[in-house]
């Protein structure tokens, strides 16, 4: 969500800053902002509504200069988007930046204004910087210690970094349910909430643990807990490629992201598949005695990571024949849960941040799971590193909000999962060479659906005075329903909704009318009679249907029914497969749609809040 990127260093770092903004655009903002500190200690603030190139215009204006500062990319939380909401907030020397929700800043508003503080946002934001303040001229002190005082004081998320423009030279930072890591140079340092925004000037990087509080300097950091207790965390060499900085030939980087699934497929499945079989002793060999104990799954998502999950769900108990059951982490977290014996927690994140999938994780160390395993695609995410185990998506930096690759990959991933569990439980050999050969055809098959995409472009054209649209499956295809009703409504703003077919007589059929396209996804496996039965019921209600078929399926056009008829691919990587062309339908319907592909309104990549 929200980006953070700060600065101790001998040199101008206005133009660090806001390439640092740039590299966060993919999490989602609605405003940015930065302010510099130079050597007297004066503080030039920036702020704009909209995009960094606003802010950038506004910066290039105004040279600021000075080797101190801190800079925002929001996300509306408190307060409409407005330069007055926008960060950094300022209490007269102080200088606050801040990812994340305090609960409690209405009764902490209260007491500062009893004190004598006006607000002029209506950000919870401005309440810390009110309250370093007048914490630092009750009880005086080192900015760090000031805030070791302060953050017993507020409930909620929060990474932030602080500033005193009266010692310029000192960054210090809180970390709280929102990711920060520091950047280490040479008689610099640096600090964001992605690793992405420093690569230009990095790559060494200490990621701040749940409760750490940081001091940062030109030529020192020192990380202490939430007491104050020194603590020690590695410094690590990150290989990481921001290989999306360019979209090449491509519009935008959802429709880049999309074209390169072939590829990520192939680094997904490097080193994974041996002679038949699914490799995955990356796990360690520990992994194998707790695979092999496991009797129930347990998997916790988010968004587009529920849909992953919920395919999945078919795939562990059909193919692995071990129960397994999906729940939104945002509900996990918040209900009483009964553990199942042996159970093993599953986590799938993209970013490995997600806020709601981190409660549900560290809930889960209470509850006596077996053991804890992410599938993520960010490997020094605290997902990854908060679990026992870990397999990395390895799908490339994904920058669309909108998730398309990180999504198969998961799958991808899941997949092979499926196989090594359903062996260590006496799965059928036959079985598992199955799932390889489907897992080695499919970058193969995804290349060839996506030479399709003009026809896709022209069907696109029939949504553009759309409204509504459900989406259907069945069985193993009813998530990938739901997951292209999340591609719809995400980035072309069309309502849309996903059914299991077999739903449509116990309300959905109430909507169906000539304005209200139904997709149906109808790959050739045993549920397909029984979906042809489904397709005839929304014809015979006038109903306009785009069926995306295998070409054996036995369709053909007819009034009021388009056939999108697609190669036949194996049934155990069906759901990925069919799940490209209706990826593809959502962008080219939001290009005619005019909206903001990569950036969609109200939307962010990394939900960092609850």
């Amino acid at each position: 969500m929200c980006g953070i990127v700060g600065a101790v260093a001998q040199r101008d770092i206005a133009e660090i800053l806001i390439e640092g903004l740039r590299r966060l655009e993919y999490r989602g903002y609605d405003s940015a902002g930065v302010a510099i500190v130079n050597d007297q200690g004066e503080v030039t603030r920036i702020r704009r509504v909209g995009k960094v190139q606003n802010l950038a215009e506004a910066v290039d204006e105004a040279h600021p200069a000075g080797g101190s500062g801190v800079a925002h990319t929001r996300w509306a939380t408190h307060g409409e988007p407005s330069e007055i909401n926008a960060h950094p907030h300022i209490s007269k020397h102080i200088v606050i930046v801040h990812n994340g929700i305090i609960e409690n800043h209405e009764p902490l508003r209260e007491q500062l204004r009893a004190g004598g503080y006006k607000f002029v946002s209506e950000t919870d934001t401005e309440v810390v910087a009110h309250l370093v303040h007048w914490e630092q001229q009750q009880n005086g002190g080192s900015l760090r210690e000031v805030v070791l005082r302060v953050i017993p004081q507020l409930r909620g998320a929060y990474g932030m970094v602080i500033m005193d423009s009266r010692d310029p030279g000192i960054l210090v930072a809180a970390r709280s349910g929102s990711p920060l890591v520091i950047g280490r140079g040479v008689g610099e340092n640096f600090i964001a909430s992605d690793q992405l925004a420093l690569l230009p000037v990095t790559r060494r990087f200490i990621y701040l643990e749940e409760g750490d509080i940081a001091e940062i300097s030109r030529r020192d950091v020192t990380v202490v807990d939430r007491h104050g207790i020194a603590v020690t965390r590695p410094e690590i060499e990150s290989s990481v490629q921001y290989d999306a900085g360019d979209k090449g030939v491509y519009r935008h980087y959802m429709q880049k992201e999309i074209f390169e699934q072939p590829d990520a497929i192939k680094n997904t499945l490097a080193g994974r598949l041996n002679h038949g079989s699914v490799d995955l002793s990356e796990l360690g060999s520990q992994a194998n005695s707790l695979l092999a104990q496991t009797e129930h799954i347990q998997i916790v998502a988010c968004g587009t990571s529920y849909n992953s999950a919920m395919v999945a769900r078919y795939w562990f108990e059909a193919l692995a024949n071990v129960p397994c059951d999906v729940e939104i982490a945002s509900e996990f977290r918040y209900r009483r849960s009964a553990v199942r014996k042996n159970s093993l927690i599953i986590t799938l994140s993209q970013s490995g941040e997600t806020a709601d999938t981190l409660a549900a994780l560290r809930l889960s160390k209470q509850l006596g799971y077996l053991g804890s395993l992410a599938i993520c695609n960010v490997a020094g995410s605290s997902l990854v590193r908060e679990s026992n185990f870990a397999l990395m998506t390895k799908a490339g930096t994904e920058i669309g909000v909108a998730s398309t690759k990180a999504f198969t990959t998961q799958l991808t991933v899941l997949l092979m999962l499926v196989a090594k569990i359903g062996r260590l439980k006496e799965m059928d050999a036959a079985m598992e060479r199955e799932i390889v050969h489907g897992l080695q055809a499919l970058p193969s098959r995804i290349e060839q659906m996506l030479s399709q995409d003009k026809r896709i472009e022209m069907l696109a054209e029939d949504f553009s005075d759309k409204h509504h649209a459900l989406f259907l499956g069945r069985g193993d295809q009813y998530p990938i329903a739901m997951e292209a009703a999340l591609k719809m409504k995400e980035i072309s703003y069309i309502h849309a909704e996903a059914y299991a077919a077999g739903e449509l007589k116990h309300g959905p059929l109430a909507l169906i009318d000539a304005d209200m396209p139904v997709i149906v996804v109808a790959p050739n496996n045993e549920l397909l009679e029984k979906l042809k039965s489904n397709i005839e019921e929304v014809r015979a209600r006038g109903g306009l249907l785009y069926v995306f078929a295998d070409q054996d399926a036995g369709f053909s056009d007819s009034e009021g029914m388009r056939i999108i008829s697609l190669p036949h691919v194996e049934e155990v990587i069906a759901p990925i497969f069919y799940t490209v062309p209706l990826q593809l339908l959502s962008y080219h319907v939001a290009l005619i749609k005019g909206t903001d592909v990569d950036q969609p309104r109200n939307l962010a990549k990394s939900v960092t809040v609850e």
